[in-house]
């Protein structure tokens, strides 16, 4: 029997990964459930806790070296990956059973056991790549979840939605030759980690398959309405995904300490609706989210519940944030050149 209510995802192993003043902190999740319980949301979630994730699934994104180095820091008493990213006691359980949540959600979807939810779960993943950590990022939680529904879930089309504020370099690399997987990404030009140019649209058979829209800094709800109208619908459209998996980050807000975009949370329960949207007319509604950044406690706890709300498809907006007030740059250019440049998008132009 479906489960018509969105399941949410925690991994309390969370809890053990925790370096003293790094943004990246167990408060991050905890405040957000905190707040979902205050509002009353967490009552119209079905909780499940995450399981750690098979060897085998970590090992089609990762190579069984870098997994044997985060165990090994672990075991030594921890280190750094990179000069973001760290290794305590606790860590690798931490980062497999963020992975897992988001695998077994997806697992349950594929299974027909419920349409949608959200893993909230830390580390995050999208930076994470083959044999590295970077960017807060251990193992990359959507890469595994869209390698196994594609390997073993019988899923042939997966769209994946990055809307993030960095780039997801680690999922781009992962899929940059597969055209099975389209990868969407959303973020700040020239930010961290510096990849994403609009230009990288992957590679021998992935080529046309990923989909980058560098947006400047100050842009905000004008920008990403704009772009989920000419860029996102238009391309998944020619994809016909049959799963939406989406990297929700909560970092693109105006008020979050680390970017300068300016999403406000209308913005983001916008582009939460439309991905939801997406999601009901080319994938039977089937739609898995997962947790990556956002840095102001307040603003990210807020885009989670605005996620929600769009899960459970109710129209209503929390934000007692407000909006960002200057005036947004124009990004009409921009979408125009991507327009006219990606296969995905030239072709329906025609």
């Amino acid at each position: 029997m479906i489960v018509k209510e969105p399941i949410i995802v925690l991994n309390e192993e969370q809890e053990a990964h925790f370096v003293e003043n790094h943004p990246e902190r167990p408060e991050r999740v905890n405040f957000v459930i905190e707040y979902l319980s205050e509002i009353g949301l967490m009552g119209e979630l079905r909780r499940e806790d995450a399981r750690p994730v098979r060897p085998d699934r970590l090992l089609r994104v990762h190579s069984a070296e870098y997994a044997a180095l985060v165990a090994r820091l672990e075991a030594e008493g921890g280190g750094n990956l990179d000069p973001d990213t760290y290794v305590v006691d606790g860590s690798y359980h931490a980062a497999m059973t963020a992975a897992g949540g988001l695998v077994d959600l997806v697992e349950s979807i594929a299974r027909g056991d419920v349409k949608r939810g959200f893993a909230l779960v830390r580390p995050p993943g999208h930076h994470a790549r083959r044999n590295g950590g970077m960017g807060f990022c251990i193992f990359n939680n959507v890469a595994i979840a869209a390698s196994t529904a594609i390997e073993e879930f019988g899923v042939h089309r997966v769209l994946i939605v990055d809307w993030d504020v960095h780039h997801g370099n680690g999922t781009q690399e992962a899929f940059y030759g597969d055209n099975r997987i389209l990868y969407f990404s959303t973020h700040q030009e020239k930010h961290y980690p510096g990849t994403g140019d609009y230009r990288e649209i992957g590679t021998g058979r992935g080529e046309g398959y990923t989909l980058n829209v560098p947006l400047p800094a100050g842009a905000g709800d004008k920008a990403f309405r704009y772009v989920w109208e000419k860029v996102l619908w238009p391309a998944a459209e020619r994809f016909g995904p049959e799963l939406v998996l989406v990297s929700a980050g909560y970092d693109a807000h105006w008020a979050d300490p680390l970017a300068e975009l300016t999403l406000s949370q209308s913005g983001f329960a916008f582009i939460a609706r439309e991905t939801v949207k997406i999601a009901n007319r080319f994938a039977d509604g089937r739609i898995a989210m997962t947790l990556e950044g956002g840095y102001h406690l307040d603003a990210l706890a807020q885009g989670v519940a605005n996620t929600m709300l769009a899960l459970l498809e109710r129209d209503e907006v929390i934000d007692t944030l407000g909006l960002w007030t200057p005036v947004e740059p124009d990004v009409s250019g921009l979408i125009s050149k991507i327009r006219a440049f990606h296969p995905l998008l030239s072709l329906e132009m025609d």
